[in-house]
């Protein structure tokens, strides 16, 4: 598997690919433990996992300069996402056992009827390499804690980051054959996904790879959970701490250097503030450092040459329709695939800026004339993924939340993860939840359960 500094252009060791027999040993281990492992003591799993979190603490600067390298993530953002896979860990290491818990469901006297969450089986999970390792332990965290098994399909720029995650869950003292990456291209996916010993299958990915995997899934009647793309609004209301908004507004655009699929993408802005808020929005996102992401940056390189091209391409059939550039808005002269911040106004409602997802430290601000025309334009996406309101008014807040259509709305804050909270998306950003209670019932089945003593005769209504 071919690998590319993004910071300097420059090629990196291949890794040796996967090949046919390494995958079909791969899966035959995969069901061989799922058998025994499913049978471990749900204390003892969650032990396991503690051990994981440790082993991520442990070796946190060697695996942020492994993302650094195969993938361009900021040394210091490849540092907190390894604790966050920690702190995802700590997590359900702590409250696996009681979201697993038999649930009690009385229906009759005498009668003892439950639900009980049991696993399916292994559990294949195609990855992206944007958040290398976060995506694959929130996968991974709460599903090997039920008692699945995971194979991993990472995105191919990063398969050095994939065998170090399952070197984590080896050092961490997980049987052989709980989670195996699979080093295997994209053209793989669906004989994985089609093969019987296979039960299920989570992507995260673009809306192109999420209906091509359900499409796979769903004609094998196999469970998917996809979180795709998304086009987040930001709205900015007239009572909006502009200050506040306009700092965060630039930290969530330019997260992962613009590379998230919760980023602040559309900027939505009350014409009462408009002014105020683009003047102090581009003196935010103008202070903010490129450069290589070894040393202390807020942005590094976009994550391969191909994605910077079509970034640019966003920017011009943009600017061609008609919006103008106040900040940025050309790759920089200099080795690598750096992209600057950038600033886009007067930007028509159906230019690509507006209409396609941006992936990339691209903003434009749109400006209307009252909330119910932000809420209107926050809504006019087929994604629905996530989304941010600012106003000092906190039921204002929670009403204009509840009115804008996607699987999270923070007010007064970014769009983030959360290991406590579910995630997902609406429309064609996906469906499913991950994390939280949510998360972990999401590869489970959850079985009903009825006892009664067998001298008790038969009540109620029978059938379907």
């Amino acid at each position: 598997m071919e690998r590319v500094n993004p910071a300097t252009g420059e090629a990196l060791d291949p890794i040796e690919a996967d090949d046919e027999t390494a995958v079909e040993e791969a899966l035959s281990t995969a069901e061989e433990t799922f058998a025994s492992w499913r049978d471990a003591p749900l204390s003892e799993r969650e032990e396991l996992l503690a051990n994981a979190a440790d082993v991520l603490r442990e070796n946190r600067d060697e695996y942020a300069e492994l993302m650094t390298t195969e993938m361009g993530k900021p040394l210091a953002a490849a540092r907190s996402e390894v604790e966050k896979c920690a702190w995802v860990c700590d997590y359900y290491a702590e409250h696996a056992s009681e979201h697993l818990q038999d649930e009690r469901i009385g229906a009759e006297p005498g009668v003892d009827s439950f639900v009980a969450y049991e696993p399916l089986g292994p559990i294949l999970a195609v990855m992206p390499w944007n958040f290398p390792f976060w995506q694959v332990f929130r996968f991974a965290a709460p599903h090997l804690t039920s008692g699945n098994v995971g194979l991993l399909k990472h995105a191919s720029n990063v398969p050095g980051c994939a065998a170090a995650i399952e070197n984590v869950f080896r050092e961490a003292g997980y049987p052989d054959g709980v989670f195996q990456a699979l080093l295997v291209g994209s053209d793989a996916v669906d004989d994985v996904i089609e093969d019987e010993r296979v039960k299920a299958v989570t992507l995260t990915g673009s809306e192109h790879a999420g209906r091509a995997v359900a499409e796979t899934a769903g004609a094998e009647l196999k469970k998917t959970v996809l979180e795709l793309g998304g086009s987040d609004p930001f709205v900015v209301l007239d009572d909006a701490d502009i200050a506040a908004a306009a700092e965060t507004g630039a930290r969530a655009r330019t997260i992962n250097s613009g590379q998230s699929c919760i980023a602040a993408k559309r900027f939505i802005v009350h014409e009462a503030v408009y002014d105020e808020f683009v003047d102090a929005f581009v003196a935010e996102m103008a202070a903010l450092d490129v450069g290589d992401p070894t040393d202390v940056v807020d942005l590094g390189p976009q994550a391969r040459a191909d994605l910077m091209h079509d970034l640019h391409d966003q920017v011009e059939r943009s600017v061609a329709a008609g919006a103008t550039v106040e900040l940025g808005g050309d790759p920089l002269d200099r080795d690598g695939f750096f992209y600057p911040p950038t600033v886009l106004t007067d930007v028509p409602r159906d230019s690509a800026v507006a209409d396609e997802e941006v992936f990339g430290p691209v903003a434009p601000v749109f400006e209307v004339a009252d909330e119910a025309e932000a809420i209107a334009l926050a809504n006019d996406t087929d994604l629905g993924l996530g989304g941010s309101v600012w106003t000092a008014d906190r039921e204002r807040g929670t009403r204009v939340a509840r009115e804008i259509e996607s699987g999270a709305v923070f007010v007064n804050e970014l769009t983030k993860s959360d290991p406590r909270l579910p995630f997902g998306g609406i429309d064609d950003s996906g469906y499913g939840r991950e994390l939280g209670e949510m998360g972990i019932h999401e590869f489970v089945n959850r079985k009903t359960i009825w006892v009664q003593d067998a001298e008790m005769p038969e009540d109620g209504p029978a059938g379907e």
